[in-house]
């Protein structure tokens, strides 16, 4: 009979990660390693900082499968938060997977990444990197991280550019309905990436719903890795609407958001 797999889960104590803990504990098949930042016995959730190489290591011993979402999301900090949390942490996650033969990274990605190209335009996971923020640019460096620890040790790495997640399986606006992914969906693409075959060896995708007018076509996903979302942000949108829930109006020219460009420096 075999295994069950083995999951590391970073951030397991945020809006995400810890979906995916009790998710992914009920799903079944799988023994669940959960960390953050702060220890939570009651939720099962280990101490990890990490930008501790040494404690990743401990924690990734014996693991088929790390699932980073540990995040800190500082646009303000860059050089003091961004930098050393996000961007160190990951090659610390990524050095623990390759000393300890972990066979997957899943990366939890944004839509940030590309979030300077225009709604209407249509962007495959493949197209130029747009980061709209350092937040979005830190995103497209891990993936790149990715990147180079597939092709040089052969850790399959997944990156998810996740959309919007309220956590309360409610979008909150017009522009998040276009973006969003509900929490059943969102269990879902993980068990999907968890089990892709070994010949995904790199794959960067967008993380959504199957919402009508979703900024991102995701329909090929279900041949791909069989991920076949079953919630509609649109029609939930409408739902609320129908309860009078106050829906925010909030289109933006961006699919990134209320971006703004700034205008060059006079250097006269």
């Amino acid at each position: 009979m075999e295994h069950s797999k083995r999951l590391l889960i970073t951030g397991a104590g945020g809006r995400i990660g810890s979906c995916l803990a009790e998710g992914l504990r009920a799903h079944g098949g799988y023994e669940v390693v959960a960390a953050d930042l702060k220890e939570d016995k009651t939720a099962g959730i280990l101490q990890l900082d990490v930008t501790d190489g040494e404690r990743l290591n401990e924690l990734a011993q014996g693991v088929d499968t790390i699932m980073h979402f540990a995040w800190a999301k500082d646009e303000g900090d860059f050089l003091g938060k961004v930098l050393p949390v996000n961007v160190t942490g990951a090659y610390h996650v990524y050095e623990a997977a390759r000393l300890n033969g972990v066979k997957r990274v899943i990366f939890a990605s944004s839509n940030h990444a590309t979030g300077f190209y225009e709604v209407g335009e249509d962007v495959m996971p493949d197209e130029p990197y747009r980061p709209d923020s350092f937040y979005g640019l830190s995103k497209c460096y891990i993936e790149l991280l990715g990147r180079y620890y597939a092709d040089k040790y052969g850790v399959s790495s997944i990156n998810l550019r996740i959309g919007n997640f309220p956590g309360d399986d409610q979008p909150h606006s017009e522009r998040a309905a276009h973006i969003f992914i509900s929490e059943r969906d969102m269990i879902s693409l993980a068990v999907c990436c968890i089990e892709a075959g070994p010949e995904i060896d790199f794959l960067s995708l967008y993380g959504t719903s199957a919402n009508t007018d979703n900024y991102y076509d995701i329909g090929y996903l279900e041949e791909l890795i069989g991920y076949k979302p079953q919630d509609d942000g649109r029609t939930l949108l409408e739902e609320a609407r129908r309860r009078h829930v106050k829906i925010k109006d909030d289109e933006t020219c961006f699919q990134g958001g209320a971006v703004e460009k700034e205008q060059p420096q006079d250097r006269r």
